[in-house]
């Protein structure tokens, strides 16, 4: 095996004779095992220790959508102000954009359990400091300071994924299965953890969430982080280059997608408590998450796409809520939310793809926080921008933030001079004496 520039060339260690001609029913023989094969999913789990992080991966993901509904519903429940909860949660939004890159940069450097431990016992305890400044009627300073410090929670996704990367690195094919899991899974937990958080916080009390989401997180990093064979190896290889520089031409891509996002949530929200139905809000929402959550797993059953093809589709799909919610029908916009919500995953997938072919060797989990600190980001703007339209226009007229979004996303990707397809850079070339590896 040998590499000549971005070529790999795969030889067999001994060519078969050249007197030894293949048998005839060979083909056909290949053909009914191949019919007989295990579906990409499951031979994904079938390879040794990926069942058992990616049990603590989804344990410890779950978090991830319950916090800011908790932290919300907690200090508006026990402070009467929801300015203040939504100041407290803005702020640790931001904490986050700065302290993540750097928690992945000693991530990458170090070692996952070495790092990702310690972090998460801090992001914890800052949990639990908001719940006893909350509770005790501390000065709100100490809310901002305590929601603040859950910023060293570590990127689990970023971390499977790079889990993926290591294990799959000889098997394209295998990598863009393991990548579209890993989307749905973001979709999946994204979904169920504001209505987990909800539920928690209004039928119990309102710590109940940001307690519960405390004790998932650590419990599913320990599981993670136990599973020591997966994890890739830290190597003493001089860390070159930038992960930032390597990714600029895409950080605006996931920024607008993030507009994308938040301004669609928002979007949703405002309209469907315009029409009475505020109460519905967290299911008409859900449908979008379980349409990108579906897709994704589809599309990791297939040939992957150029990233310019998905966000085309992208910018198609998302004009359709803006469509529905026209009309006036509420089960029309659920319908236009979840075709929408199948556009989202193909791109991120797509998109993560080039995140993952761009970064700098050994600071793959550096590149994928920048990559969803830009996300957060235009999930900020995406909200603020969709919220002032609200105001001034109306909701009918918010949707046409998310549309407009994803035109400007379609815009960046077909004028990238360096998107390209994700597979691009990994091409694999086999000689007449090469076999097949799988």
């Amino acid at each position: 095996m040998t590499v000549t520039g971005s070529t790999l060339v795969i030889t067999a260690a001994s060519p078969a004779p050249a007197t030894a001609p293949a048998p005839a029913a060979a083909p056909a023989a290949r053909r009914r095992t191949a019919g007989r094969a295990t579906g990409p999913y499951r031979r994904l789990f079938a390879l040794p220790g990926t069942r058992g992080f990616t049990a603590g991966n989804l344990i410890a993901r779950l978090p991830m959508g319950m916090f800011g509904v908790s932290a919300v519903m907690m200090i508006a429940g026990q402070r009467g102000s929801y300015a203040l909860a939504g100041a407290v949660t803005a702020t640790g939004l931001a904490a986050t954009a700065v302290v993540a890159p750097l928690t992945a940069r000693l991530i990458d450097r170090h070692g996952q359990a070495r790092i990702a431990v310690p972090a998460t016992l801090i992001a914890v305890l800052g949990s639990l400091s908001l719940i006893v400044c909350v509770r005790t009627g501390a000065p709100a300073w100490t809310l901002f300071a305590s929601y603040a410090v859950t910023a060293t929670t570590p990127n689990i996704g970023g971390m499977s994924r790079a889990r993926w990367t290591h294990l799959l690195r000889e098997s394209p094919t295998a990598h863009h299965t393991a990548m579209s899991f890993e989307q749905a899974a973001d979709e999946l937990c994204f979904m169920l953890g504001p209505v987990l958080a909800a539920f928690l916080c209004g039928v119990l009390f309102p710590e109940a969430g940001t307690l519960a989401g405390a004790a998932l997180l650590l419990t599913g990093m320990l599981v993670f982080t136990s599973c020591r064979a997966t994890q890739p190896p830290v190597t003493a290889v001089p860390r070159r280059g930038s992960p930032l520089r390597a990714l600029g031409p895409l950080l605006p891509l996931f920024l607008v997608t993030g507009v994308v996002f938040g301004s669609m949530e928002v979007a949703s929200i405002a309209y469907l408590d315009f029409q009475g139905l505020g109460a519905a809000s967290g299911l008409v929402l859900a449908l979008q998450a379980a349409g990108s959550c579906a897709a994704g797993l589809l599309y990791g059953t297939v040939r992957a796409r150029s990233l310019k093809a998905c966000v085309c589709a992208l910018a198609v799909l998302m004009t359709l809520p803006w469509a529905a919610a026209a009309t006036g029908s509420v089960p029309a916009l659920a319908c236009a939310l979840v075709l929408a919500g199948m556009a989202t995953a193909p791109t991120m997938v797509t998109a993560m793809s080039q995140v993952h072919a761009r970064t700098p060797q050994g600071r793959l989990n550096e590149g994928m926080t920048l990559a969803v600190t830009a996300i957060f980001a235009g999930i900020a703007v995406g909200s603020a921008s969709a919220g002032s339209v609200v105001e001034g226009a109306g909701p009918v007229a918010a949707y046409a933030v998310p549309a407009a979004a994803a035109l400007v996303a379609l815009a960046v990707a077909l004028t990238g001079r360096s998107i390209r397809r994700p597979s691009d850079h990994s091409r694999v070339v086999r000689t007449a004496a090469a076999r097949d590896p799988r």
